[in-house]
């Protein structure tokens, strides 16, 4: 009760303290369902057969990154494609009051707003841009649309006029970098005293990386082009695609 008197001082009210806290019980019973049973994460994010997530210090940021794109090489798969956006802004929320945070950020929670009807060609996109059997190598791989995707790019602002233009099309965010004699397309996520931390584009899915302080050397422009992460789909597919995305994305 004493955290959920907090929580009211600081959301403003207890209307939207009983809301968190009904955010915190969804995210709950995900975290029941998909982190904490068979050979994962305890009860509490207690340690069980993955490691301890309790009192681990885990910002959301952290906890948000993690749970989308997964642990390459251990058993922690990638929830950013398989969680509905409540379940998962309820399991990140939850996690993160696991690590001392009384008042997540739940503001993402519920925003989804009832997908457009569409039908045609841009029913067939919608379908390609998320089809499994593709692999890493589908377009929700890297994007966020209608709250399906790894957000690794920023939302989507313009879609290009055909599947050439698509192919053509530079990231104007990527940049070139260069670590320990290694050179590579990179998105940036945060840098600063501490380091820095980026994607690393040269495969998909892209790898998120840190380095040390000075460790990296970052250049602007990149010859990457998203024609070396689309190779999965025919230009016909790709039309599909563009006609789902326009019919879809708000600019």
């Amino acid at each position: 009760m004493k955290a959920l008197a907090a929580m009211a001082l600081l959301f403003g009210g207890y209307s939207q303290a009983q809301n968190l806290a009904d955010v915190l019980r969804q995210g709950e019973q995900v975290f029941a369902k998909s982190c904490s049973a068979g050979y994962c994460h305890g009860v509490r994010g207690n340690a069980g057969g993955a490691p301890r997530l309790a009192g681990r210090g885990f910002d959301q940021t952290y906890i948000s990154n993690v749970v989308t794109r997964g642990v390459p090489g251990t058993g922690m798969a990638p929830f950013g494609t398989t969680l509905t956006r409540s379940d998962f802004v309820a399991v990140v929320a939850y996690v993160a009051t696991l690590n001392g945070n009384s008042a997540p950020d739940v503001s993402d929670f519920g925003t989804a707003t009832a997908a457009p009807t569409i039908t045609g060609e841009a029913a067939r996109g919608a379908a390609l841009f998320k089809e499994a059997v593709r692999g890493f190598g589908r377009c929700a791989t890297c994007h966020e649309v209608g709250g399906f995707g790894i957000p690794v790019a920023a939302p989507i602002a313009t879609v290009p006029s055909s599947a050439a233009a698509l192919k053509a099309l530079a990231a104007p965010n990527v940049k070139s970098g260069t670590i320990d004699g290694e050179s590579m397309p990179v998105l940036v996520l945060s840098e600063g005293k501490q380091g820095t931390v980026f994607y690393d584009l040269t495969a998909a899915p892209p790898v998120q990386r840190s380095a040390g302080p000075g460790s990296v050397r970052l250049a602007n422009g990149s010859t990457w082009r998203h024609s070396s992460a689309i190779g999965a789909y025919n230009d016909a597919e790709l039309g599909a695609i563009l006609a789902y995305l326009r019919a879809v994305v708000k600019p």
